[in-house]
């Protein structure tokens, strides 16, 4: 008929789209059907976004092969300082100095002091704080290159990419406020042949320290590992008020029985001439990456053997060495007891001395770990940190997941 206007394909196709929107919505119009799709290209352009990220990521990766590369083949202090500069952008710490009576502190902080307790972290004898960063890190996923082996003769390396002990870690969140401090001596705080390295005068200055900055506002959770680990329970026996709860690695300061103790491991080492050959004990699996690093934190440690020596005699002197076991009783914060199952530096029964000396105590052995455990097992000890963290001082507010 004429005047009838046939419909095309196009016009059923309009009608029926204009159809589904007025049943959606109730009769009214297309409007929320353009607002859902225009939701959809942001929610695409936000998926650029993390593509763009992600191969960020893996070119820093790449640049992080190429100097492990370096490291590797040539061990490079400049190398090695690259790398701890690459973690401290990682995890977002920042490196701070204070002067307290004439005596300057190094450390680095991350996030700010608030309601929930700080965190103090003290390291092991010869290293510094940069052997926290590992256990301190943010839970983004990291790129890990694990060296396997170099075979020189044929000139052709092998490389292994895994998903190592700090990939996907549930570890501390970056607004929770910590310190890692470089111990007396160490690192870049003040360093004084002179200065008594007992271990009741470290606990001492880490106390001017924690006043400097203003930490003892409130109790905080007090780390230690090794050398760091004697004199954090020390300072919890003589600091009692300033101790939220307490966590102890591996520490040195006990009485063992005969040939247990830490001289056990130094006498038979003791024709090295090297530091890093007596050292490579404390890892689990001294592997060549574990064993370079190792021989990058000596280096950057910036120690001369005559201190070495001193701080040594002093930590190690009749009246210092058993400190920490002649004064257990006086520990009254929760205590947490970390030790390596394989620790061949300090016998892993210390870790029952200390359990049934203080009251309130947990102990917990971990498994193919060595005296260096946040070296060996940062996720580990780190999961394990923050769980007692939890448990003293509460849940965390902010998620632990990005």
């Amino acid at each position: 008929m004429r005047g009838t206007t046939v419909p095309t394909s196009l016009d059923i196709s309009l009608a029926t789209i204009a159809g589904i929107c007025t049943w959606k919505l109730g009769g009214g119009s297309c409007k929320q059907v353009f607002q859902a799709e225009k939701k959809d290209s942001a929610s695409m352009e936000s998926s650029s976004v993390k593509i763009l990220s992600r191969i960020l990521s893996f070119l820093i990766g790449v640049l992080m092969f190429i100097a492990f590369t370096i490291f590797h083949l040539g061990p490079s202090q400049k190398i090695f300082r690259i790398m701890i500069w690459f973690k401290y952008q990682k995890r977002a710490v920042n490196v701070k100095y204070v002067e307290c009576n004439d005596y300057r502190f190094c450390y680095f902080s991350r996030g700010q002091p608030g309601l929930q307790p700080s965190l103090l972290m003290l390291h092991g004898f010869l290293f510094s704080k940069d052997m926290w960063l590992n256990a301190i890190k943010g839970h983004e996923l990291e790129l890990v290159i694990v060296f396997q082996y170099i075979k020189f003769s044929t000139c052709w390396l092998t490389t292994h990419l895994i998903q190592s002990d700090v990939m996907f870690s549930q570890l501390f969140p970056k607004d929770l406020h910590l310190v890692c401090v470089d111990m007396p001596g160490h690192g870049e705080t003040t360093c004084l042949e002179e200065e008594n390295y007992a271990a009741a005068a470290q606990a001492e200055k880490i106390h001017q320290f924690v006043e400097c900055i203003g930490l003892n506002r409130q109790p905080f959770h007090l780390v230690g590992i090794s050398m760091g680990g004697m004199v954090a329970g020390l300072y919890a026996a003589l600091y009692p008020s300033d101790v939220c709860c307490l966590s102890l690695l591996c520490p040195a300061g006990l009485r063992f029985p005969a040939g247990n103790g830490p001289m056990k491991q130094l006498k038979k080492r003791a024709h090295s001439t090297k530091p890093h050959s007596f050292l490579k004990l404390g890892f689990y699996n001294p592997s060549l990456t574990n064993v370079q690093l190792l021989k990058g934190y000596l280096e950057a440690s910036k120690l001369n053997a005559s201190f070495c020596v001193k701080y040594f005699l002093d930590i190690s002197s009749p009246t210092s060495k058993h400190s920490l076991h002649d004064n257990l009783n006086k520990i009254k914060a929760p205590t947490q007891i970390i030790w390596g199952k394989n620790d061949q530096v300090i016998d892993p029964s210390g870790a029952e001395i200390l359990g049934n000396a203080i009251a309130n105590s947990q102990v917990h052995m971990v498994e193919k770990c060595g005296h260096f455990i946040v070296l060996d097992r940062p996720r580990r000890s780190a999961k394990l940190l923050l769980e007692f963290y939890q448990s003293v001082c509460g849940p965390l507010e902010n998620k632990l997941w990005g």
